[in-house]
């Protein structure tokens, strides 16, 4: 699969915030601050995770003329990675 500038932007930007949870967490910012910006991180790699599922799912469908698997089958298996990535 070939991964489009919006999702590598996504994945940059996740760097991003865990770099500047990584100093808070030099900084010894409050509990509360850092566990905010983890479950940030979190959010933002779960949203990205879906994505990527998706446009696999519909690229997959797309070329499912070339491919004996049937729409059904992709889909469960995208449905499994999404309830797996959590």
């Amino acid at each position: 699969m070939e991964y489009n500038k919006q999702i590598k932007n996504r994945v940059k930007r996740i760097e991003g915030q865990v770099r500047g949870l990584l100093k808070m967490m030099e900084e010894e910012k409050d509990c509360r601050e850092v566990v905010t910006q983890l479950l940030a991180v979190r959010s933002a790699v779960d949203r990205t995770a879906a994505l990527v599922v998706s446009e696999n799912l519909a690229e997959c469908i797309r070329e499912e003329k070339n491919n004996q698997e049937s729409s059904e089958d992709m889909i469960k298996e995208a449905v499994q990675l999404l309830v797996k990535s959590r």
